[in-house]
């Protein structure tokens, strides 16, 4: 059984952006990202810090802003037309979830695709489905380095993903559509879902259930992709698969944490050097 490292391959990904953006710094390019947090959810606070740090390691400029939980809507989005107009920001995120006075949908739609670094606005998806260039969302596009680089083989494979959100499980069997996978997409109204998951030599598991996947949802040698990640009792962190009934079956797995997880603000980093070129 292999298992795949996504903080080792992370910290390859982030290298790679931090020889990139001190080329673009040598010819006098400069990349900067504008994170806005409304509010005070301490996860949030948690992933902002983090996309900081990320920032400072590859070289990337970001500017933060913090605003109180009460902001109104008009006000984030006064802010996100002044971020698409400033010549000196190539990206802008807008950490999720908002408080509910602001519409979600509103505040990615305002963000000008050209600076939507989490891949989340509509122009993004539809880029990403008829195969044109535009940013991939940061978690998928990390299963796919994660697979990649692992020398895990795509083309001709089968690829069950256990998920359909707009976030992961969508994007995701497209990705690995464009990796030339013959793709099944599963849901909570899916019959038979072990059987078909049985015959996936690729599972992704983004269902957003504690431990679901067990062994007896995977086909011998498979490739596990974890995407989940729960909290329980006692702090301890675990995903959608049972790793420990899982690991004896599958070919290559990924851990939680340490597997999905530090790829998505790796690719973010990916997606802001690559912001200049849009």
């Amino acid at each position: 059984m292999k298992l795949i490292d996504g903080k080792a391959i992370s910290q390859q990904i982030k290298d790679e952006v931090k020889d990139k953006v001190a080329k673009m710094k040598a010819e006098g390019k400069e990349v900067a990202l504008a994170v806005i947090l409304v509010g005070d959810d301490p996860a949030s606070a948690v992933y902002v810090g983090n996309k900081k740090k990320a920032c400072e390691y590859t070289g990337i400029r970001s500017e933060s802003y913090e605003l109180p939980a009460d902001t109104s809507q008009e006000k984030v989005l006064a802010l996100i037309d002044e971020l698409n107009n400033r010549e000196d920001i190539q990206g802008i995120l807008v950490q999720l979830p908002l408080p509910k006075q602001i519409d979600e949908k509103a505040v990615i739609d305002a963000i000008s695709p050209d600076k939507d670094v989490d891949g989340f606005h509509p122009v993004s998806v539809g880029r990403l489905s008829i195969g044109e260039k535009g940013f991939l969302p940061c978690t998928p596009a990390g299963v796919i380095e994660l697979i990649k680089r692992s020398g895990i083989e795509t083309e001709g494979k089968h690829c069950v993903v256990i998920g359909r959100s707009n976030i992961v499980g969508k994007p995701m069997a497209l990705l690995m559509l464009r990796e030339n996978a013959t793709v099944t997409i599963c849901h909570s109204r899916t019959k038979d879902l072990k059987e078909i998951c049985k015959s996936a030599d690729i599972l992704i598991a983004a269902v957003g259930k504690p431990k679901m996947v067990d062994r007896s949802y995977v086909k011998e040698g498979a490739c596990v992709i974890d995407v989940g990640i729960h909290r329980l009792e006692g702090k301890k962190l675990c995903g959608d698969v049972d790793f420990d009934d899982v690991k004896d079956v599958a070919g290559a797995i990924t851990p939680v944490p340490g597997g999905v997880g530090p790829m998505t603000i790796a690719m973010l980093m990916k997606n802001c050097a690559e912001s200049l070129e849009a």
